[in-house]
């Protein structure tokens, strides 16, 4: 830090050097002191200008534009992990959900959703109690289906772009949580009931964000990707009907 400010002053040094220098061989030219001080006068009165320009409209209409970088290269991460690994996870957990019944209509997108109907969507979702009912959990199956993709959601958290998509980085953890809770049980039959309390837990962690996170990615898709939307209302994890093939 201290080797950048000590850069910074020597940049600024030279720079005003520079200045003077060149304003003496203006005078040394032309012998004329009251034009310099008029040229002069009239740049530093310039000077606020150039910093509402450069400062509070160019450096914001940069900074909106890398925003929608960041945004756009998160909704791709975002994608990248519902093709490895949410929708098939939201799949098995959803079909576990005792009251899933209740919501399933609700959740059936088509491509004449508008935002107002996302929105909804998204507020039911938020309001919805998520429940797992472990018992019909097969946590040994469940367990190969998370050991997949250990390494894959390791590397999203390793992404930078997550800092700023914090329900996403929660998934992802709550994932990774119940990926090592898993893993560190050699026996999954025979768990006591507190125990099986506690996993119930994770998974309804995991299964909750995953419903948040679904309805904004398809949303996203809608907007941007047509045709990745089309494949992902053919596969909707709530669709008990779902069929990749499209019949008419």
């Amino acid at each position: 830090m201290m080797f950048i400010l000590r850069w910074q002053v020597l940049i600024g040094c030279l720079l005003i050097i520079t200045s003077t220098i060149l304003y003496l061989i203006h005078y040394l030219i032309f012998h004329e002191s009251q034009q310099i001080f008029f040229y002069l006068m009239l740049d530093i009165a310039f000077i606020p200008i150039q910093v509402l320009v450069v400062t509070l409209i160019i450096n914001e209409l940069l900074s909106i534009r890398e925003k929608r970088s960041r945004l756009q290269k998160m909704n791709m991460i975002v994608g990248a992990f519902f093709t490895e690994i949410g929708t098939e996870l939201l799949t098995y957990l959803s079909d576990c959900d005792p009251k899933i019944d209740s919501i399933r209509g609700q959740l059936l997108i088509s491509g004449k959703w508008t935002e107002q109907e996302f929105r909804q969507v998204g507020k039911k979702l938020k309001e919805y109690n998520y429940l797992i009912d472990i018992e019909r959990v097969d946590l040994k199956a469940l367990r190969n289906i998370l050991d997949e993709s250990r390494e894959f959601i390791l590397r999203l958290l390793e992404n930078q772009n997550l800092l700023e998509h914090e329900q996403f980085t929660n998934l992802l953890w709550a994932v990774l949580h119940l990926i090592e809770e898993l893993a560190a049980r050699r026996e999954l039959v025979t768990l006591p009931p507190a125990d099986l309390a506690h996993l119930k837990g994770d998974t309804e962690r995991v299964y909750n964000n995953l419903g948040l996170q679904w309805i904004e990615y398809m949303q996203n898709l809608k907007n941007k990707y047509p045709y990745l939307f089309s494949l992902a209302m053919r596969t909707n994890p709530f669709d008990e009907k779902a069929s990749v093939v499209i019949k008419d």
